[in-house]
């Protein structure tokens, strides 16, 4: 029986994770570890009764516990991180301590317990403000511009050394946006999130052209899913994104249109970026991982379109706790 270990598995992208784990795979174990800080137990649905998850409560930080929790395990995915990347703005050390030590601390489990077997969740952040240049994997310099992207960074090079000095295995994905149900922050929850509270305004950061590819959470696990089955071999590292963008205005009037809201008040706050930090223009060339039979099934308008409506559904059935005015 195969065992995985998903780190930060009730949360956005591990929680659909361990979900496609059960309905993909025969005769398996999956080790939730979480401290459900932002992770949520409904996000897990009926799976939450399978007879063979098994969760476990607790901080990363916790390196003991988190070494128990990980013995015999033959896959670790991890996905845990500070989930609001502008909140470096006013706390930064936090993809310090929840991005970087966190991933020295799962590595190193798995170093002690002979795990060989990881797939990491990295970020576009990595390679900094590229402007309209498509990178590819291989892009130089790497220059993050947040630390956000700079703990990925960090964790990706920690990742790597680790792979040849303790002859593990191991991939990074470099995700465009990622979106859909279960978000627990983004640009389309935001705003449905303010809409919700005031439909006659919207406050939008930056001037709205910040242009950017986003990727439904279903594509990127299947990018990772055919990693794992067929080339997780020493270390890799794979940019998933769509072929497409979509502007911060634009996400606007989709919102609009799926709320039945028309006339509002759009209110900029100006510059060409969100927030110290945001890269405001995003080309990812994703070749080398379609090169292995991927494909994104989604573009990013309609990856917005199917995340935006499952927000709405979940907000207006009081899951995230909102004042909704609109129901």
């Amino acid at each position: 029986m195969k065992r995985y270990l998903v780190i930060g598995g009730a949360g956005f992208i591990g929680s659909h994770l361990v979900t496609k784990l059960f309905r993909e795979e025969n005769e398996i174990e999956v080790i939730i570890y979480d401290n459900f800080s932002s992770g949520k137990r409904w996000h897990l649905g009926e799976i939450i009764n399978n007879k063979n998850l098994i969760i476990v409560e607790a901080d990363i930080k916790d390196l003991n516990k988190l070494i128990e929790a990980s013995k015999e395990i033959d896959y670790v995915y991890h996905f845990a991180s500070n989930p609001d990347i502008a909140k470096a703005v006013t706390q930064p050390d936090i993809d310090f301590w929840e991005g970087t030590y966190l991933t020295n601390n799962v590595i190193e489990a798995m170093r002690i317990n002979g795990i060989k077997n990881l797939l990491y969740a990295s970020g576009s952040g990595v390679y900094g403000d590229t402007g309209y240049i498509e990178t590819d994997e291989d892009y130089s310099p790497m220059l993050p511009i947040s630390t956000y992207g700079a703990s990925k960074l960090a964790c990706e090079a920690l990742i790597c050394s680790y792979s040849y000095m303790f002859e593990m295995n191991a991939a990074a994905f470099r995700f465009a946006n990622v979106v859909g149900p279960h978000q627990t922050h983004g640009v389309g929850y935001d705003f449905v999130k303010r809409l919700l509270k005031d439909e006659s305004k919207l406050d939008i950061l930056g001037n709205g052209t910040q242009s950017k590819s986003y990727i439904y959470v279903d594509d990127i696990l299947n990018a990772m899913r055919i990693v794992e089955k067929n080339h997780l071999r020493k270390y890799n590292y794979y940019n998933v994104a769509t072929l497409d963008y979509i502007t911060v205005t634009e996400i606007a009037e989709i919102v609009c249109e799926l709320l039945g809201l028309k006339n509002v008040n759009f209110q900029y706050t100006g510059g060409d970026r969100g927030w110290k930090g945001d890269v405001p223009i995003v080309r990812l060339n994703s070749e080398k991982i379609r090169k292995l039979g991927w494909k994104n099934e989604y573009t990013s308008h309609e990856a917005i379109r199917k995340s935006v409506t499952s927000i709405i559904e979940d907000a207006k059935n009081n899951k995230f706790g909102w004042e909704v005015i609109n129901k």
